[in-house]
């Protein structure tokens, strides 16, 4: 995670966007007088955002919880793909 001021960020911007790309990272704004802010990439934040709604749903989120388990207990079900 990178932590860095809002005048780093103004001068760097690119390279800042790049590291946040393509390390996968997240960087933290921090400003003066106001509420720090975050900068991830759209993957990221896709990625969140599928992952809270996922979540939102009891339902969904306990059926994953015990698929993941079934997993980890080797209970997998092996299907061939046709070409």
């Amino acid at each position: 995670m990178i932590a860095t001021n809002f005048s780093n960020v103004r001068n760097n911007f690119k390279e800042v966007c790049d590291r946040v790309v393509h390390d996968s990272d997240i960087a933290i704004i921090t400003r003066k007088n106001d509420e720090n802010v975050v900068l991830m990439s759209q993957t990221q934040y896709d990625n969140l955002m599928e992952n809270l709604h996922i979540r939102e749903s009891k339902a969904n989120y306990e059926w994953l919880k015990e698929s993941m388990k079934q997993a980890e207990d080797g209970n997998l079900v092996n299907f061939e793909v046709e070409d």
